[in-house]
């Protein structure tokens, strides 16, 4: 289980790229970024077929991203999750959110034995500000004992 520290060091690496954005607000891609970035997260899109999503610039991938970014949420299909984590590493990121549903055995061997703080079987929306339901599971979570420390 991921720590709390490792979590705001992870929340406190901005600007950070959401990889796998949608363009479909019915999606948990489209989703997520929105509320992030209402929330106030300094935010990159990070989509293969589009230049601009809500009308910020997307990148293609995270080897085109600016050098500011530090950070990346992966928000992919599983089966793209460990190259996403490969061009992460070739950019220098060190810190790697993998959302819950998007790790692969494949993906955490890419990490293992790094020096890149990555969490995993969390979700993002429950850690940055979160609100209403993501609130009410957190504390589920703190209920159960089963929140990082």
């Amino acid at each position: 289980m991921k720590t709390l520290k490792q979590i705001n060091e992870f929340l406190d690496s901005q600007p950070i790229a959401l990889v796998g954005v949608s363009r479909n607000p019915k999606k948990f891609g489209y989703t997520a970024f929105k509320e992030l970035r209402d929330k106030g997260m300094n935010i990159i899109p990070v989509n293969s077929e589009a230049d601009e999503i809500m009308g910020i610039r997307s990148y293609r991938n995270v080897k085109l991203l600016p050098p500011e970014v530090k950070g990346i949420i992966i928000l992919t299909k599983k089966d793209q999750t460990a190259n996403v984590i490969r061009e992460a590493k070739v950019m220098g990121i060190k810190q790697i959110w993998i959302q819950q549903m998007a790790d692969t055995k494949e993906a955490l061997d890419e990490l293992k034995g790094s020096d890149i703080n990555f969490i995993t079987g969390e979700c993002i929306l429950m850690h940055y500000k979160p609100h209403s339901m993501h609130k009410f599971h957190g504390s589920l979570k703190k209920f159960f004992g089963r929140f990082p420390k």
